[in-house]
């Protein structure tokens, strides 16, 4: 196992060193400093609140399950 240090910015790794391969290798990135991943969102137990739902559809007049499966159908 070689070991090689760079810089992460926006989505490229910059390697401190050159290193030449002729074929793909795998690779394994670990971040040495306490980041924030701002491409996913985490999610928290109130996203998953029951009363927010039940008032987002309280005007809702058709059957949520078969609309949730018809949106999944649609994608």
């Amino acid at each position: 196992m070689l070991s090689l240090v760079g810089t992460y910015i926006n989505g490229y790794l910059k390697l401190d060193k050159e290193y030449a391969t002729e074929k793909p290798v795998k690779v394994i990135v670990i971040f040495l400093e306490e980041v924030q991943n701002n491409s996913e969102k985490e999610l928290v137990l109130s996203d998953f609140s029951f009363s927010k739902s039940k008032k987002n559809l309280e005007n809702f007049k058709g059957s949520f399950s078969e609309t949730v499966i018809e949106e999944r159908r649609a994608e």
